[in-house]
């Protein structure tokens, strides 16, 4: 299931670079849970083909990610957003001034378009 998952977001980064019959097979496979036979029926291809398709485009794609890391770098830019959101939130619950309040508001605007 970790797999599935995994790959399906590096289809949402790298999936342009496969070519129309790989993303095909790919987001059958990953994305609507089907089997290599209902794939090879729908795409009319042998069940073998499929199975090539489907090892060589996750090769590809771990390939991918290992050169230019989008998945990795979303992730670790989700990850420092809720941690400043967190920090943000303490300074709100401690603070009472309306104009720091006000800056924290901001603040997490801000952050929220960057990250």
């Amino acid at each position: 299931m970790k797999d599935h998952i995994e790959m399906s977001m590096l289809m949402d980064f790298y999936g342009v670079l496969l070519t129309d019959k790989q993303r095909e097979v790919m987001n059958l496979y990953y994305n609507e849970n089907l089997s290599l036979a209902e794939i090879s029926e729908l795409t009319n291809t042998s069940r073998q083909a499929v199975h090539d398709i489907i090892k060589r485009c996750h090769k590809l794609l771990i390939e991918f990610e290992d050169k230019l890391k989008l998945k990795e770098n979303v992730l670790r830019k989700i990850k420092i957003k809720k941690t400043v959101f967190k920090y943000l939130k303490d300074i709100r619950k401690d603070s009472t001034d309306p104009l720091i309040i006000e800056k924290i508001d901001r603040l997490e605007e801000e952050i929220s378009k960057v990250l």
